[in-house]
């Protein structure tokens, strides 16, 4: 079954798709501007989950950077004994 993809008037078929492999990404133009990027689904979801944990991070530090969620010894004592 052949699959096509419209884009710009120009149609991407599955002989075109069979040239994305993984780790590297092909670029769809129009008039040399970019469009659209076709890659990989591990290597999208990978980068989605990055982009995922980057973010957590960030709260994370934003959170430390106000001095709040952090516990001194003696308060993590206190809540291991409990």
């Amino acid at each position: 079954m052949r699959k096509e993809v419209g884009f710009g008037g120009k149609v991407i078929s599955n002989e075109v798709l069979k040239n994305c492999h993984k780790g590297e990404p092909v670029y769809l133009t129009k008039n040399v501007r970019g469009g659209f990027v076709v890659v990989d689904i591990e290597d999208y979801e990978r980068d989605h989950a990055e982009k995922k944990l980057l973010m957590k991070l960030q709260e994370s530090e934003e959170v430390v950077k106000d001095c709040e969620g952090w516990l001194n010894l003696d308060e993590l004592k206190v809540m291991v004994e409990e």
